[in-house]
């Protein structure tokens, strides 16, 4: 089994702890590195997902999120297939990182359903802000939000920092809905559901100066 980081209790996690929360959704090798089987958009994807983590890990103490990395696990034969190579996180720590190959007090959750808060809702706080990087934007991206907003949180979708793979719609003879046109439409219907989607170039401000 070849991981990036090593998976953190969930007991790490402080409920009681009201800092915003950056959630970082399936940001597995598999999805986003290997290139039989990542998302097209993966490149500029990830290095966006890059940036917005910098800019959390950057951020002063009294101002800086709880992080938070969640890995599905995938069934056999899927890019995210769990205990293989391809269900490790991508390598997104620095020379700061622990044994882990993370940052200390950032944590990795592991789940199998697209929306997170299966296994994060005694996690977080309802009182809290998330922002929201990651994939894929119709399942773990928008289900995840959508359980956000109901329970109360207000969510952040930077856009640039999350992405899918084209559909082949079966019932529409085998026409392909293109990656980007289902990024734009999650990005709508969360927009209308009450989350923010914030363009990349107001990162300077995400955790620090708002």
């Amino acid at each position: 089994m070849a991981t990036s980081a090593a998976a953190s209790s969930p007991g790490t996690a402080d409920v009681d702890d009201l800092r915003p929360v950056l959630l970082l959704l399936n940001v597995q090798r598999g999805l986003l590195l290997d290139p039989d089987t990542r998302i097209p958009d993966a490149e500029p994807v990830l290095d966006n997902i890059r940036r917005v983590l910098l800019a959390a890990r950057s951020a002063a103490p009294e101002v800086r999120p709880r992080i938070i990395h969640l890995r599905n696990s995938g069934e056999a034969g899927e890019p995210d297939e769990e205990g293989t190579a391809s269900w490790g996180l991508v390598p997104l720590h620095d020379a700061a990182a622990g044994t882990t190959g993370l940052p200390a007090g950032e944590v990795v959750v592991d789940k199998k359903k697209s929306n997170a808060f299966t296994v994060l809702d005694e996690l977080i706080s309802p009182d809290v802000e998330i922002v929201v990087v990651g994939v894929l934007s119709e399942y773990s991206v928008k289900s995840t939000i959508k359980a956000a907003l109901g329970r109360g949180n207000s969510v952040i979708l930077m856009r640039g920092a999350h992405g899918t793979y084209p559909h082949v719609e079966l019932a529409n003879n085998g026409n392909v809905t293109p990656a980007e046109k289902i990024v734009a439409q999650v990005e709508e219907e969360l927009d209308l559901a009450g989350a923010m989607v914030l363009d990349m170039e107001l990162l300077p401000n995400l955790f620090e100066g708002r």
